[in-house]
């Protein structure tokens, strides 16, 4: 095992990553979404296989098929008033068809399970500013979500704009998504941001506390997940995935000896 900078860099980024990730799987579980958000991730893969096929940066391709996904979503659950997770699940099996199809094969592993050790230094603080970011704008409408989610006619009643506020979270969805695929892959992405989530809810007793839970959590999974990659000379993503399972376990243990 060898901590040395390019270890560090990888450490760093994960955290930040998970973070971000851990911070938006609490309002994905308050929402009921855990499902939508595991199938939304493979809507990546035709943007990834774009990337990839002209030499651009696979974040880029993601986040842009993520992007019209989310839109497309934003505007048919108000113009047809299907659930969301029909919506989702419509793009799913499509994108995760082409994204196979078109991935080259040679590239198709690393696209489904990631592999944050490739990540370059400009690329890694790209990463951490990007997780930056949409902490700071979850805590910014964190309020207005909690409202909107326990009725959508009370914060209409108080000057919240749902349809706009959807929108923002459907975005920071998006971003998350494919800031964290390079990390753990299209294929884990969805449990990347539920388990710690859910391992969180089961010892919260508010939804601060729910919050700042589910942010530890995924910290304490990522780095976790890096140190036995150093260990086991594997990818970190499935780790991080297995230590994230552990921690949920042991959550439902104090949930249980609570009761």
């Amino acid at each position: 095992m060898t901590f040395d900078a390019p270890f560090f860099q990888i450490l760093i980024t994960a955290v930040f990553v998970a973070a971000s990730a851990g911070l938006l799987g609490s309002f994905v579980i308050l929402k009921r979404m855990a499902l939508v958000g595991d199938a939304l991730s493979h809507v990546a893969l035709p943007g990834i296989a774009l990337g990839l096929t002209f030499h651009i940066n696979p974040f880029i391709g993601a986040f842009t098929t993520l992007f019209i996904a989310v839109v497309g979503i934003w505007l048919l659950k108000y113009e047809t008033e299907l659930p969301v997770d029909t919506l989702v699940g419509i793009l799913f099996t499509s994108s995760l068809a082409l994204g196979i199809l078109f991935i080259p094969e040679q590239e198709l592993l690393e696209a489904l399970f990631g592999d944050i050790s490739a990540l370059g230094t400009i690329e890694s603080i790209s990463s951490v500013l990007l997780s930056i970011g949409i902490i700071t704008a979850l805590l910014a409408i964190h309020k207005k979500l909690a409202l909107s989610m326990l009725s959508e006619e009370l914060a209409h009643s108080v000057g919240i704009k749902n349809r706009a506020l959807d929108f923002i979270y459907l975005f920071i969805f998006a971003l998350s998504i494919a800031l964290g695929i390079k990390f753990v892959g299209a294929l884990l992405m969805g449990s990347l941001v539920i388990i710690p989530a859910a391992a969180a809810k089961n010892i919260s007793r508010s939804l601060h506390g729910f919050m700042l839970a589910s942010v530890s959590f995924g910290v304490i999974s990522a780095i976790g997940g890096v140190l036995l990659s150093e260990f086991l000379a594997v990818a970190p993503g499935p780790l991080f995935i297995l230590s994230s399972a552990i921690l949920f376990i042991i959550s439902l243990i104090v949930r249980k000896i609570r009761q």
